[in-house]
Parts: C-alpha cells; structure tokens; sequence
C-alpha cells in the first residue's frame, strides 16, 4: 500500500510539473497492478498531454465506469471532461451531448453547486443554438464568482465570449476571451486545463474571425507556459487553426509541425475534423505552389464547407479559371463569412484571367459589403485588392497592403505589392516586385517567386532566384536530425538518440526540410546521402 501511494504521489506531482513521461510511467504501473479510476485517470491525463488521444479517451471512458459506481463527483468531472473533449478534438457534439447530458443528471441529486456549474458548461459547449448555450454560460459563471472557484470562472468567462461572438456581438465576446485568457495565465486557475481551454477557445474565435494579429500576440505570451509544459493547443480542431495562423503568418515550418500533429489527433475524429486540418495543410502547399499535392488533400473531404474555397483555389493556381468560376457559383449559395470571402475572392481573379473586368469588379463589390456586415478587417482587405485590381485604383491597394500588414500575413501583403506594380510606374513597380519576390523567395512560396521573376525579367530588371534565405544554414541540432534521417530512423528513435522530445523532433525535421527545399524525409535522406559522398 505504501508504494501504491507512492506512485500515486509521484504521479500526480509530475503530471502538476509538466512531466509527462515520468507520469506516464507512474500511472502505467499503477494500470498494471490495479487499474483503479484514479489510476486510470491520471494515466488518461498523461497520454493526453503526450498527445495519444485514443488512449487519453479509453482511460478516461474506463475510470468514469468505477468513479460512477465509486464516487458519482468525480464520475461528473470525468464526463464533463470527455463532453469538452468529444467536441475539441472529435468534433462530435452528438456524442458531447451525451456525455454532458449525463454529467448533469448525475450532479443535480449531490447538491454541490461547483458540480452543477461544470455539468452546464459543457452542456453550453456542446449546445448548438448560441442563445441556449448563453444561458448555461451565464449561469456556470455566476456560480463560479459565488463559489470562488477561479478554474471554472474563467473557463465559463471563455465559453461567454465565445457564445456571445455566435450570437454576432464580437467586440463584448473576444473583450470577454482576453479577459478569461489573461486571467488563465496569469496563475489565477489551479489547473493547467484552465490555459488549455481559455487559449483553445479564443484560438479557434480569432481564426472564425479571421482576427490573426490577435492570435499572434497572444501565442507570444503562451512562449513560456509552452517551453515549460509543451503546446497548449492539444486538441485537432485547435491545433489545426493554430497552424492555420502559422501559415497566414508566415511561419511555415512551424505550421508544417502543428497541421501535421493536428492531423494525427483527427485521424479517429469525424470527417468534419479531418476535414478542417487537410484544408489548412492544402492552404499550405497552395502557397508553397504545390498545386497537385493540395487537390490530393482534398480529394476525400470536396462535401466539407470548409474545405470548399481552398479547392476552388487549388482550380485558380492550376489555371482553370473557367473551372474555377463555375464551381465558385455552384457554391456561393451554402457559403458565408470567410468561405463565403474566398470564394468571393477565387471568382474575381478567374474573372481577371479571363478579361471580365466588369465581372471582378462586381465580385469586389460584393465582397466590400460583406467585410462591411461582419466588420472584417481581412474580408474588407481582401475586396480592396480585387476592387483595385479590377480598377487600377493604387489608393485601394494601399489601402489592402496596409490591412494585411497590420493581419502580420507576409504572403498577402507581397501578393498585394504585385497587384500595385500593375497600376504604378515603372521604376516605382520593379521596386514593389523586388521587395514581393524577396518575400516569396523566404518563405518558400516558389510559385508567386516564379511570377514575380518573370515580371522582372519581362521589365528588364534583373530578376536571380536564390530560394530560401537559410538554405543549406542547418543548426547543429538540425544537421544531427538529417544524419539519422538518412539512416532510416523514424522521430521515436530520433528523440531517443538524441534525448529529445518527439515533438521537438518533429519541429527539427520541418524546419530543416524547409530550409532545404525538400517535400519530404525521403528527399530530405537522398539529400544527406548525396552530400555525404
């Protein structure tokens, strides 16, 4: 008994550190012997952490089998949990439902107000009707401010802003999401899920949204809880926006790391999940001008809302713009917000290709009215490039370059530089081209850096490709990850070889592979293998 309490002990205070090997290992053992709920439990947290989803949720779902017969309290916790969890990294709210509804017939007859409030938050998550789910929100945080549980105020504070967005207030909802997310890390919660959930909720807000900036910004005050405890955003559906913003960002292989992890955790999820990570990693190759490699992505997921602009742009880049324009229409009905945006957009620049001038104007107009409806600085972006384009109007390029630099997307703000080159003279033209194809050349964007090249050559300036700043610049680290990538060695081995983490492994080998130019671990060990002779 002595050393069951021991290895209970060592593994809670590793999991209370951030060590989440060694209480892997304490639970584990504990499994082994006995596999008692708290066992189980602690053991399903680690895993979590570790990020093995399938196993997080069969401890879970096995420790709430004893807890409901043991202990009804900690039987709700647990369902709260996996309700939370259905919906995140699942994207199954029928299932959610379920478990929420449970958590909240089992808390009504213990009398305890906490439990009850954490019943009805993830009622409100799971809830589809934003009005519904307000009301649960509203009532899980008036108990928490009673009660003085900071924990549950702040994720119930999280789950108000995010429901009051829904409902189209989104200045009132994302001052709310600041707010819960200031108090997460500032060390008011007990729990690390607090930064878990807080940070997970207005990342996925701010991408709805289209509002980057504020996600870069907080992702920088994430810097130290991330190098002490690992990535916050554990759950597919939010991994895979986080990535999403890398890619807007600029900060593409870090995106590479985060959309393939988001990939891995969707692999059990709904198509609904899956869905939404293969889009933001086609959004990717998109810009990294790897057209084919996009539409494969796709292939499986076309039905998905979310993925339907990224295939629409996936018809542009390959030149199909009357396959572009008719699919765009065929989709307009069912779209809105951003989709509806980039559809708006894909159909502007086939009409462009196509020399309908009046046509993209149109579609600018179109799309200004919309940025002006949901007060998007992106969306209003977005037209004013189009509309200028379609115009020749440099006032409203400016206009576009300036928002997509204060968004902090590179990419677009390069692109835009190309549209003003159009619509300016010739010296101050072959300038913006220079400064975009400096842009696209560092981060990788090989098809718009082959656009503005020809542009320059075509205007008599000289226009050399060099590639990626950093090519061939590995760090030591990176040089030790590409010599054992050439030996065959998967990340598990990596990490062990060189006492590192699989996913510090993974950063490594994304960031080498960009730096280098290469798609894959095979070129990246043909590459080794030939600079070794």
């Amino acid at each position: 008994m002595v050393e069951v309490a021991s290895l209970l002990a060592a593994g809670g205070a590793a999991l209370a550190g951030g060590e989440w090997v060694k209480a892997r290992e304490a639970f584990g053992e504990l499994v082994e012997r006995d596999a008692t709920a708290e066992s189980l439990s602690g053991l399903g947290t680690a895993y979590w952490w570790l990020g093995d989803v399938r196993k997080a949720f069969s401890c879970w779902e096995r420790a709430y089998g004893i807890f409901s017969r043991t202990d009804p309290a900690q039987a709700v916790e647990v369902a709260v949990g996996l309700s939370l969890l259905n919906v995140a990294n699942a994207g199954n709210r029928v299932v959610a439902r379920g478990w929420a509804a449970r958590a909240v017939r089992l808390a009504e007859p213990l009398g305890v107000p906490l439990l009850n409030a954490w019943a009805l938050l993830a009622r409100a998550d799971a809830e589809d009707d934003p009005a519904k789910a307000a009301l649960d929100a509203e009532e899980a945080h008036r108990i928490a401010v009673e009660t003085g549980d900071h924990d549950l105020e702040l994720c119930a504070l999280s789950m108000r802003g995010a429901v009051l967005i829904d409902l189209g207030q989104v200045e009132a909802g994302t001052a709310l999401l600041d707010e819960a997310l200031t108090g997460a890390l500032g060390g008011e919660g007990s729990s690390l899920d607090t930064v878990v959930f807080t940070s997970c909720v207005l990342m996925q807000c701010c991408v709805r949204g289209a509002d980057f900036s504020r996600v870069v910004h907080w992702t920088r005050s994430l810097d130290d809880f991330i190098a002490r405890y690992g990535c916050p955003y554990l759950n597919a559906v939010c991994r895979a926006s986080y990535g999403a913003v890398l890619v807007s960002t600029g900060d593409w292989a870090r995106a590479e790391v985060e959309l393939a992890a988001a990939a891995e955790l969707a692999r059990e999820s709904l198509p609904a999940v899956r869905a939404q990570a293969a889009a933001y990693l086609a959004d990717l190759r998109l810009a990294q001008g790897r057209v084919g490699e996009a539409q494969r992505l796709l292939e499986e997921f076309e039905g998905h809302l979310v993925v339907r602009p990224v295939l629409a742009a996936t018809y542009l880049a390959a030149e199909e713009h009357t396959m572009a324009l008719a699919y765009v229409q065929r989709q307009l009905s069912s779209a809105t917000g951003l989709e509806e945006a980039r559809l708006l957009e894909v159909a502007g620049e086939a009409c462009l290709a196509l020399g309908d001038v009046e046509g993209a104007a149109a579609e600018g107009r179109r799309l200004a009215e919309l940025g002006a409806e949901t007060d998007s600085v992106l969306i209003t972006a977005r037209a004013e490039r189009l509309l200028g384009r379609a115009t020749g109007t440099v006032a409203l390029l400016t206009s576009a370059q300036a928002r997509f630099s204060q968004l902090e997307m590179p990419l677009e703000v390069a692109r835009t530089r190309m549209a003003l080159a159009t619509a300016l003279e010739a010296e101050l033209a072959v300038a913006e081209v220079r400064r975009a194809l400096a842009v696209f050349e560092d981060l990788g964007a090989s098809g718009d850096a082959d656009r503005a090249a020809n542009w320059l050559r075509s205007a008599g300036a000289a226009a050399a490709r060099v590639g990626p700043r950093g090519v061939g610049l590995l760090t030591k680290r990176e040089q030790d990850v590409l010599r054992l990538l050439a030996e065959g060695l998967p990340n598990p081995e990596i990490a062990e070889r060189l006492y590192i983490s699989r996913r510090t492994v993974e950063h490594h080998v994304a960031s080498l592979l960009s730096k280098l130019g290469l798609r894959n671990r095979t070129e990246a060990a043909a590459f080794a293998l030939h600079d070794q002779k």
